[in-house]
Formats: C-alpha cells, structure tokens, sequence
C-alpha cells in the first residue's frame, strides 16, 4: 500500500526521510548493538543525542543564551498548570486573551489553582474566527498568556503584543518552526512536539532564566516533577525522559535544517497555504469557505465547510432536537451527508484525517511542515471534483 496524505491535526504526518532514518536505525544506533529505544538515558551512547536536540533547537529558533531548553513530558496541557504554578507567584494574578479552546482551558487550569486571571480579551462572540487586537498589556500581572496558534479555530496571531516587563507566555504548540519567532520577545514558550516536531511525548520548553525560580517558590503544592528548576537543573533528565521521541525530534530539526531552517520551511508553508486558501476563497459556485477570518488566518491548520454549513444549520445545531423545524432537520441532514461523504470519499483517494472538530464542523485540513506541495494539490484537486459532483 502506498502511503496516504495525512491531514491530522495530531499526531501529525513525520518527513519520510526521517522515517526511513528511524527505520534504518532501529535494530541498531551507530555501533551501540542497539536500538535507541533500549537505551539508558545516562548511557554515554543517548547523551549525544539530547545534547544534538538542544543544541538543535537553540540553532534553528535562535535562542538567546539566557534562556534554558527543556524537553518535558506531559503533553502541552501539563503547561497549563506548570506556568500557573512557577510563574503566577507574586501577584498570583496573570492576564489571559481567549482565542480558542486551549487558552480557555490553559486560563481555567490557573485559576483552579489559586491564580486570579483576568480574560482581556476574547474572540468567542465569532466562535474564535479571529485574532483580538491586543497591541500593549499593562497591569501587575505575573505573566500575559496567549495560544499563539489555534489548532482547532484555524487562527494564527499576526503580532506579538507588547507586554513591557510583564513576561509573555505562549502556547507554540501547532506552529512551531513553522516560521521564524523572536524568542526574546517572549519570556517562556512551549510545544506539544506532536504537531510539528515529533510523534507525541514530549513537550519543548523555552524559558527565560530569570523565571526559572526555587521549588519552595512555586505555588503552594507544586510537585517536584511540575517545577521547571527541577528539569533546567538535570538538563531535562531528572528522570527518565521520553528517549525515542527526542532522537526522532533531533532528526526532524536536522530535516528543518536542511531544508532551509525556519525562513526556508516558512516559505514552503506559505506556498501550500496560500493554494487552500485561494482555492475556498474563490471556488466556483461558493462550494466551500474557509471558517477562519483573513488576517488571522493559520499556515497550519485550515478548517473549511461547504455551502450546506451555514448560519441557519449553526443556529439549528444549537437547539434541542424537539425544538427543531422540519427544515432544519432536513438542513442539518444534509449538512451531516454531505461532510460525511467528504471525508469518506477523501479517505478513499488517499486524503486521510479531514474531519473537522466538532467546535467547527466541516473538514479541517493541517499542512504542518511535513506535508508537501503535492499533498496540498491533490487535496484541491479532490476537492474541486467533489464540489462538481456535489
């Protein structure tokens, strides 16, 4: 069987020739005997390995030297609570902007311990189709946090709002390295490695040292393993880290390199997207939009529905089925059909995991760096011949 054009939004698709890297290396790591999988994190043979990784992520994303590397386990939801815990300690108070799922429940998992936030901003009246304008942040906060992609939504933060003293957090999770970022501008950033990076296990963080503080100043509570101290002083290997997933995340920033870095691979994600984009900005017949409103547009992820998805069927998916017309039942029917079909024939041809999420509706299209310009193409192509059947 070939292999298919792999649309998840995450786990994502991986470079082929970092598969055919791990495959080739998977009975045995250079001269060890063995697979890097059976190996010891203290061995002299895996310290090259994370040490690359660091040293790779420092290169490619710029790092300045007073900021620490940190690979941790936990998945980026484990973030919502550990810059809860290590940052809002002063004040205990911390400013969110809503642009999604994620940084509403990153704002949720603060105050469940202790920190007062305070949401500054929203995009939920458009069900989280754009970016709010946030250009300065002011106030006695402990740190400002935002989702600076937005996996579900689609949205992509166009500007780094100025936040002066007050660290900046911000979730990087589905558009890392997908583009050149100013880490000076920011006091901690982390990624989910799941979306661009690597298969799922670990989590990159990107700290500023000055935030870096004592085990016994986080919040009260604070496990041992949920302190950042803990990890910046064992060089991410207090304990047993994810070993595998690091060695791959090492191959795909090799792979990045290779490729350009961050401009090069930035480049390419602008040429896919832009492709999508024009082809539902200006599709024969209207058949398919993007949900996503211009300027705050995601290179990564792409939700877009067809002309069955529309205000009525939105307002209809709201109410309880016995308040519903007859029309709108037929409406929301057929809406079901019709994204049903979709996906089912796109799996058939190929074109795999364009379900859109249930907050959305419709198809959701991830072009993260791995996939290619054809992949992009042939989903137009699919759609375009879906859409004249339909």
């Amino acid at each position: 069987m070939s292999r298919v054009w792999n649309f998840s939004a995450g786990p994502s698709c991986l470079p082929e020739d970092v598969l055919k890297e791990c495959a080739a290396e998977m009975m045995e790591y250079g001269t060890t005997g063995q697979s890097v999988m059976e190996m010891s994190h203290r061995s002299k043979a895996y310290e090259p390995i994370i040490q690359d990784a660091e040293a790779m992520v420092r290169k490619l994303m710029k790092v300045p030297e007073n900021y620490k590397i940190l690979f941790v386990q936990g998945g980026g939801s484990t973030q919502f609570a550990m810059v809860a815990q290590n940052l809002g300690i002063k004040n205990k108070k911390a400013a969110y902007i809503e642009t999604g799922v994620w940084a509403k429940k990153a704002a949720a998992e603060a105050k469940k311990l202790g920190v007062a936030v305070d949401v500054i901003a929203s995009s939920k009246d458009k069900n989280y189709s754009y970016i709010p304008k946030v250009e300065k942040i002011e106030g006695d906060y402990d740190y400002a946090y935002i989702c600076f992609n937005n996996t579900i939504m689609g949205t992509h933060y166009e500007y780094i709002p100025e936040t002066g003293n007050i660290p900046l957090v911000a979730d990087i999770s589905s558009c890392v390295l997908s583009e050149e970022l100013d880490v000076s501008k920011f006091g901690l950033l982390f990624a989910g490695a799941q979306k661009n990076l690597a298969p799922a296990g670990v989590t990159l963080v990107i700290i500023r040292e000055d935030l870096i503080c004592e085990p016994e100043a986080c919040l009260p509570g604070t496990p041992t393993m949920l302190c950042y101290k803990t990890h910046a002083d064992n060089d991410s290997m207090y304990n047993t880290p994810p070993c595998y997933t690091i060695y791959v995340l090492g191959k795909v920033l090799h792979w990045i390199e290779k490729n350009g870095g961050a401009s090069g691979i930035n480049k390419l994600n602008v040429a896919k997207a832009d492709l999508l984009y024009n082809y539902l900005d200006n599709n024969e017949g209207n058949f398919y939009h993007a949900t996503a409103e211009k300027g705050s547009r995601s290179l990564m992820n792409v939700p877009f529905l067809t002309k069955y998805s529309t205000a009525e069927t939105a307002a209809a998916s709201k109410k309880d089925e016995a308040d519903r017309t007859d029309a709108e039942k037929a409406a929301l029917a057929k809406e079901k059909e019709i994204n049903d079909k979709f996906v089912k024939e796109a799996a058939a041809a190929g074109l795999v995991n364009l379900k859109g999420h249930r907050l959305v509706g419709g198809m959701r299209a991830s072009i993260y760096n791995a996939m290619t310009l054809d992949g992009v193409k042939a989903l137009v192509e699919f759609m375009k011949k879906f859409a004249a059947n339909n």
